[in-house]
């Protein structure tokens, strides 16, 4: 069982709430205004897309191997006092952390909430979390060669390039591996 300490990641102007079973559920099936009203938070068809088909397989994950749960799904939540409160992303860990220790993050942003940090912001915030409750230091990001805004924030995090793999469904990817994270965030 997941505790409280683990459903809800803050910072400065965003939420990472995790999803539950429920809300991952609605979503696979294409519906977000459960998930809008449980948030308080504008939830949009383009995010709903975005997600869709990730919150089917982290559903499906979470029968299969509950110990996931608290490395799975969460809305990246816009909550700066000054605009409307909206869910602009995602955030997740692939799984719990493997046999090594090391923990894979995968996120996306809507395309008019880029550019502004909230990505490096939200990845932070995961990390923290990762190390603060459950003594994670080490992780992993997979990403296009031609994803520039990606690759420009693990850079900025200092991850390092580790080898190249080919996903099914994404193409090549780059991988990229953070050996000791700190919660100062260096």
């Amino acid at each position: 069982m997941t505790d409280a300490a683990d459903r809800l990641i803050r910072t400065e102007r965003l939420e990472l709430p995790l999803l539950s079973r429920a809300q991952l559920g609605a979503l696979a099936a294409g519906d977000g205004r459960p998930l809008a009203a449980e948030l308080d938070a504008a939830v949009s068809e383009a995010w709903v897309e975005e997600v869709r088909l990730l919150a089917a397989l982290r559903a499906n994950q979470l029968a299969e191997r509950p110990q996931d749960e608290p490395w799975l799904l969460r809305a990246i939540v816009r909550s700066e006092a000054d605009a409307p409160r909206a869910v602009i992303g995602y955030l997740n860990f692939h799984a719990a952390p493997d046999e090594r220790g090391w923990a894979e993050i995968g996120y996306a942003l809507l395309p008019e909430a880029r550019g502004r940090g909230y990505a490096i912001e939200a990845v932070r915030a995961a990390f923290d979390w990762a190390a603060e409750r459950h003594g994670v230091r080490r992780f992993r990001a997979s990403v296009a060669p031609d994803n520039e805004r990606s690759l420009n924030l693990i850079r900025k995090l200092g991850f390092v390039e580790a080898g190249a793999q080919w996903d099914a469904e994404d193409g090549l990817e780059l991988v990229f591996e953070l050996d000791r994270w700190r919660t100062d965030g260096t």
